[in-house]
């Protein structure tokens, strides 16, 4: 859970303030304070009313509400802001948006992955908004000389109730931000009943600018004098250039020159790769110029890594004892009983992130600071690469955050803004890093190949009575440790399996890491997900048993299931992902329509990020074994839910992403280089290839609020597997679809 810091600026506001803006502690100062560098001087800094590092109210009535994090199509930067807005009970109408600096002093984790926003921030933007709302009633109930108790909020003013007289936020500003800080202990907030924005939903905050072309991306950082680089990486991870000859990259009309970047040894955290830039006057001539260049590589041991030949040490592995990380009863002494066992193997390859913008940061070095503008996911991470690769404190980064054209996990990796900071110092000016798709593809923190081994011995009726999983993967934590075999990513799908079994036992098999590895949405759920939610539905077919009621009979009776590890208040209630499986299919009509034909149904459910979510997919396979996905049925129980019309955005997301891994997801490895280059070989869904029509129905829930962004990307992928077996009879153990023959044999 995030933490942010609360430090209250009322020892040396006093006095300053003389403009009658309320600002809400730390954050909000005139501009001569900001200039002094203790604040980061957004319109909200300069408002006259601030209680905390969050909100402003200037005298004109205008609300200014800061977003700590990285707005990607999520409409983060919409949503958090409504739960503050609801507390203070301001008309949205009046209320502006602004995006914040990397600060952790001001706004604690600024990491915006992990689905965890809304959960970690809804109770801070609550308290921040009734402690406005509070000042401003007290100050209005002195200038009326009332008790306060007669005193209430009503959509930007403060109301007396026993004579109606009204005064507006704008009026009461100067006045409230006189008052003392209320202390947490002293709120009141609102109740459920009579929130005004919570659970109501609105389209996004930028939707008009995003519509006109107006919105700020990364692209579109513009300094006076600032030249474009292209870099051209090492082919292979800890590759070094042996030698290169840039006299025809100079040629090029625009180049300037070209800039060596010295390479980086593990482990390689978030640096950059090293290589070759070539500097221009646009990026056009970038590009060009760097096709010219001519460089010998040192390829180093990593040239060896074939991910035809891994995949098969994978599957050896994972057939053999791994790292014991639950273990429940005696699953050995069930599989010696003599009882029928079932048992399958499984495989996803490695993923790229492909978000629809590629990666680009802009850097203005200038007298030992730097500024950066950049699509980033964390802007703290990015301080914090950017002040090592240059030597220069944290304090002397300034991290502006544009909006990110998709971002999966991929941009909260800061190389690429690395690169931008290390060429402006070199260069003494400022410099925009332009990746080309090619680059984004191979050159990425690739979400890691897997493969899976599970095993089950099952009862008269099919049930199992004893569980084996073993999983293994690269791990993430490669990244910070090269000789990292195991991840935690086998707590996410695997060792948390909630199926009622007496004989359970989960297993992690080593694996090294020879290429980049990092997290992409849902991460480690998306390969366990598939394992346990494919083997459930064969083990359902093999009993001859209905796959949503054999589903719901391992998941077992409503209980909390003990985790080595539970998210503090978030307790693994299998009631809540019992609910929305028979949500799921009931939405479906499961049981009530025949398939056959070419034409089947699937069903998976699955939790991740505390979020319970169960999804039905139709689909039809015709004789040349092509696939469409007429309706996929989702059901969600992320808690209290905020927007909910960005919510089922968000699944619907969820749903076309996991389509690509599904139909076309697959990166493969040659001489340590990446095979695929762009979307003819590594292709996204395209409208004809994704699903016609997606529903999602949100649980009404008052259980605290939980991740949105990453839980449907899990179940979709199995249940459409589910799906095509339930329409051809073939199953689905490793991805993509193309690897598995799906058309129909004919006589």
């Amino acid at each position: 859970m995030s933490t942010v810091q609360e430090v209250s600026r009322r020892s040396f506001l006093q006095g300053i303030l003389s403009s009658g803006a309320l600002v809400l502690c730390a954050r909000f100062v005139p501009a001569d304070v900001w200039a002094a560098g203790l604040l980061d001087g957004t319109s909200a800094d300069r408002a006259t009313l601030h209680t905390d590092v969050w909100a402003g109210i200037n005298p004109d009535g205008t609300v200014f509400i800061i977003s700590s994090r990285s707005e990607m199509g999520t409409g983060i930067r919409t949503s958090l802001p409504m739960v503050l807005a609801d507390e203070l009970d301001a008309d949205w109408k009046r209320v502006k948006i602004e995006q914040a600096l990397g600060n952790e002093k001001l706004y604690g984790d600024q990491d915006t992955d992990g689905s965890h926003s809304i959960r970690s921030f809804f109770d801070v933007m609550r308290q921040s908004g009734a402690s406005a709302r509070t000042m401003l009633t007290q100050a209005a109930a002195q200038r009326w000389g009332v008790p306060i108790g007669e005193c209430a909020a009503d959509l930007h003013t403060i109301v007396h109730r026993p004579s109606g007289r009204r005064l507006g936020y704008g009026e009461l500003a100067a006045d409230a931000a006189k008052l003392p800080i209320p202390k947490k202990e002293d709120l009141q907030f609102k109740p459920r009943s009579v929130w005004r924005y919570i659970g109501k939903g609105t389209s996004s905050y930028d939707l008009r600018d995003l519509c006109t072309g107006n919105a700020m991306y990364g692209m579109d950082a513009r300094i006076d004098g600032m030249v474009y680089a292209s870099v051209e990486h090492p082919p292979v991870l800890g590759g070094t250039v042996k030698s290169y000859d840039d006299q025809q990259a100079l040629q090029v009309k625009g180049v300037q020159q070209t800039v060596a970047i010295d390479p980086f040894k593990p482990p390689w955290g978030f640096q950059p790769l090293g290589g070759v830039a070539v500097i221009a006057n646009n990026t056009w001539a970038a590009f060009q110029g760097r096709k010219k260049l001519n460089i010998s590589w040192e390829d180093g041991p990593n040239a060896s890594y074939n991910s035809d030949t891994y995949r098969k040490e994978l599957e050896k592995t994972s057939r053999q004892p791994g790292k014991v990380v639950r273990n429940e009863g005696d699953v050995d002494a069930a599989f010696a009983s003599g009882a029928k066992v079932l048992e399958a193997g499984y495989y996803l390859p490695h993923l790229a992130h492909a978000a629809m913008e590629p990666l680009v940061a802009t850097a203005d070095f200038k007298d030992g600071k730097v500024t950066i503008w950049a699509p980033t996911q964390s802007p703290q991470g990015v301080v914090d690469t950017v002040s090592s690769l240059l030597g220069i404190s944290k304090d002397d980064v300034t991290c502006h955050v544009t909006l990110l054209g998709g971002g999966f996990g991929r941009k909260s990796k800061p190389d690429y803004v690395g690169e931008a900071a290390v060429l402006s110092k070199k260069l003494g000016k400022p410099v925009k890093v332009v990746w080309t798709r090619e680059d984004d593809i191979q050159f990425d923190y690739l979400h890691s190949v897997s493969a899976m081994y599970l095993k089950a011995a099952v009862d008269a009726r099919g049930r199992p009575t004893a569980w084996l999983h073993r999983s293994v993967f690269p791990p993430i934590g490669s990244m910070n440790n090269p000789n990292a075999t195991t991840g935690d990513e086998i707590s996410m799908g695997a060792s948390d399996v909630p199926y009622d079994i007496p004989n359970l036992r989960v297993e992690n098999g080593e694996a090294l890491a020879h290429i980049r590895i990092g997290w992409l949405r849902s991460v480690g759920n998306i390969y366990n997900a598939f394992a346990v939610q494919t083997f459930t539905d064969e083990l359902a077919h093999a009993a001859g048993r209905d796959p949503v009621e054999y589903l719901l009979d391992v998941i077992g009776p409503p209980r909390i299931v003990n985790l080595k590890d539970p998210e503090p208040g978030y307790p693994f209630d299998t009631a809540r992902l019992r609910r929305v499986t028979e949500m799921a299919a009931e939405k479906a009509g499961w049981g009530k329509r025949k398939f056959g034909h070419g034409t089947g149904i699937g069903i998976a459910s699955h939790r991740s990020f505390l979020t319970y979510v169960s999804t039905v997919v139709e689909v039809e396979v015709n004789d040349k074994g092509e696939v469409r996905i007429p309706h996929v049925f989702t059901a969600v129980d992320a808690g209290t839910i905020v927007n909910p019309e960005l919510v089922r955005l968000q699944f619907e997301g969820a749903a076309v992403f996991g389509t690509s891994i599904a139909r076309s997801g697959e990166i493969t490895v040659q001489n340590g280089r990446v095979v695929q280059t762009n979307f003819n070989n590594y292709a996204v869904s395209r409208m004809s290839e994704a699903p016609l029509e997606i529903s999602v129905d949100l649980v009404d829930s008052n259980e605290p609020p939980a991740g949105v962004g990453e839980p449907g990307v899990p179940p979709f992928v199995p249940a459409l597997g589910n799906a095509i077996f339930s329409a051809t009879g073939k199953r689905l153990r490793e991805l993509p679809l193309s690897k598995t023959n799906l058309a129909r044999q004919t006589a």
